[in-house]
C-alpha cells in the first residue's frame, strides 16, 4: 500500500531558521503525532505539504502524488485544520456551509456535514465571529471531514480547548481511521492527547526530524530511573538519552535494553521523552 505522506530530503530556509533536510514516510491508516518545541518546524512542515510554502529542496508526495502535480480535484482528498478558522468571520454557519458546497462541488457530502453540525450542536444563524474557540475548531473539523478527504493535516487544532471537546475530537479521529485508507498527521503541544490516539510519534527539534517511531514501542523501549550522582556513574553512557539533575541526585531517561533488568524503572510519557531529549541537547 502507498504511503500517505512521503517527504524526501525536504528543506526550507526561513530567515535564520532552516527546516531539514527532512525525510519522513507515513503509512496509510494511522494517526501520527508530530511533536516538538515552539519554533521546531511543525507548522512549516504542514504548510509545505499544503503548498502554502514552497520547498527549496526535496520532494513531497501526498497519497502517492507529487504535490507539484496536484490538480484542484486531487486537493479535495486533503483535509486540514489549523489553530484558527480562516474564513470570513461575518459569515453565519449557514453561509459558510453554502460556500464550502460550492468550493468542493460533487465531493461535498451534505449528509456528513449535517451530522457533524448536529453532533456539535452548532448554531446555524450565528455569525462565526461570535463562536467560541471550541466551536470554531469543531466547525473546521466538520469542513475537513465533509469532502471525502483521505488525509487530514491538523496543526495544533486542540490548543486552548477544554478536555471534553479535546476528547470528542480524538474520538472522531479514531472513528475516521477505521477506514484503513484514511490517515491523520496532527501536531500538538498537548501530548497526553497523542498518548491516547497516536499510532506513531514523529519528533522534530530545531528543524531536524530526530525520529519517527511506533508510540508503544517508543515508550516501552525507554525507562526513567532515579539515582545518586555516584550510582549514575555506573550507567553505560550510550544508554543515557537525557538527564535531569537535582540536589538529591539525577533522573535519567535510558534505553531499557542497555541497563540491567534488575534496575527499578518507571515508564516515561511521550512528554517525558521530548523534554529529556531537548534538555540533553541544550546541555
Amino acid at each position: 500500500m502507498q504511503n500517505a505522506i512521503e517527504l524526501n530530503a525536504v528543506k526550507k530556509q526561513l530567515g535564520n531558521f532552516t527546516l531539514g533536510p527532512i525525510s519522513l514516510s507515513v503509512p496509510r491508516g494511522c494517526i501520527v503525532g508530530y511533536i516538538g518545541e515552539n519554533g521546531a518546524g511543525k507548522s512549516t512542515t504542514i504548510k509545505l505539504m499544503l503548498g502554502l510554502l514552497r520547498a527549496d529542496e526535496g520532494e513531497i508526495k501526498l497519497l502517492g502524488k507529487n504535490i507539484v502535480d496536484f490538480t484542484p480535484e486531487m486537493k479535495k482528498d486533503i483535509g486540514y485544520v489549523f489553530d484558527n478558522l480562516y474564513i470570513p468571520q461575518e459569515m453565519t454557519l449557514k453561509n459558510a456551509i453554502s460556500f464550502h458546497e460550492k468550493l468542493y462541488g460533487s465531493a461535498w457530502d451534505r449528509k456528513t456535514c449535517n451530522s457533524f453540525v448536529d453532533r456539535f450542536n452548532l448554531p446555524h444563524n450565528k455569525e462565526i465571529t461570535h463562536f467560541s474557540r471550541g466551536m470554531k475548531m469543531q466547525l473546521g473539523l466538520t469542513f475537513a471531514l465533509s469532502h471525502g478527504a483521505k488525509l487530514l493535516l491538523l496543526d495544533e487544532p486542540t490548543s486552548g480547548l477544554d478536555p471534553v471537546i479535546r476528547d470528542d475530537v480524538l474520538d472522531i479521529l479514531l472513528e475516521y481511521i477505521q477506514d484503513e485508507n484514511n490517515t491523520v498527521l496532527i501536531s500538538s503541544h498537548i501530548l497526553s492527547d497523542l498518548e491516547k490516539a497516536a499510532d506513531y510519534i514523529a519528533f522534530i527539534h530545531k528543524g531536524q526530524l530526530l525520529f519517527m517511531e511506533q508510540k508503544d514501542e517508543l515508550v516501552e523501549s525507554c525507562g526513567v530511573i532515579s539515582l545518586s550522582h555516584d550510582e549514575a556513574q555506573d550507567i553505560d553512557p550510550s544508554a543515557i538519552i537525557g538527564k535531569r539533575e537535582h540536589k538529591f541526585g539525577v533522573e535519567l531517561l535510558v534505553r531499557r535494553s542497555l541497563v540491567p533488568e534488575s534496575m527499578d524503572m518507571d515508564k516515561p510519557s511521550i512528554e517525558d521523552i521530548m523534554i529529556y531529549m531537548i534538555k540533553e541537547d541544550r546541555r
